[in-house]
């Protein structure tokens, strides 16, 4: 009996009611607060470069990539496109290096793989394009420009002259990471009708 009285009139009791009433006002700012959170995350610059990159390399024509001594095949009637170039990037990084949006972008520093998917052909008889490469977005269209030797200057001593010291050293060791990899073969592939 005592403990039916007791409880039996907990939902009348006014500290009850005002606790409820501070559980339900802590929930809603913990909610407003982590909503706040993920709107202001700042924005991912690397991933838009990786994807603006890729894209423009792309979009332009091979010749564009400055390579010297590589011949795509030539289309021989109206019917046919001009065969697709699919590329994978590697972002060294980019000047000025403390910008927070992909517009304040100048220069880029970074690693190209493209690959000119000519239908039926394979990725490993493909023309490929490759290397370090500089691209200036101050410029319409952007500047590409790719690190090769020449008669004079060796490959090592011409990417020392282009690229900033703390982006030709990871310019020497690095190329594309594996998921880049994986994700440029399966997009070659599809491009080429295998």
């Amino acid at each position: 009996m005592i403990f039916r009285e007791k409880f039996a009139g907990w939902y009348r009791n006014r500290f009850v009611w005002m606790e409820v009433i501070l559980l339900a006002v802590s929930a809603g700012a913990v909610v407003l607060v982590s909503s706040a959170t993920s709107q202001t995350r700042p924005v991912d610059v690397h991933g838009q470069i990786m994807t603006w990159m890729r894209t423009t390399l792309e979009q332009a024509d091979p010749g564009a990539h400055n390579h010297a001594g590589h011949h795509v095949q030539q289309v021989t009637t109206d019917e046919e496109a001009k065969p697709a170039v699919i590329c994978g990037v590697h972002v060294y990084g980019y000047e000025p290096a403390e910008v927070a949006t992909l517009a304040d972008v100048q220069t880029i520093y970074g690693f190209h793989l493209c690959g000119v998917a000519e239908q039926k052909r394979p990725w490993d008889w493909a023309v490929k394009l490759a290397g370090p490469v500089i691209m200036d977005m101050s410029t319409e269209p952007p500047g590409i420009q790719v690190v090769e030797a020449t008669a004079d200057v060796r490959f090592v001593d011409r990417l020392r002259e282009m690229f900033p010291d703390r982006y030709a050293q990871q310019a020497l060791k690095e190329a594309l990471a594996p998921s880049e990899m994986a994700d440029l073969r399966r997009r070659y592939d599809a491009a080429a009708g295998l």
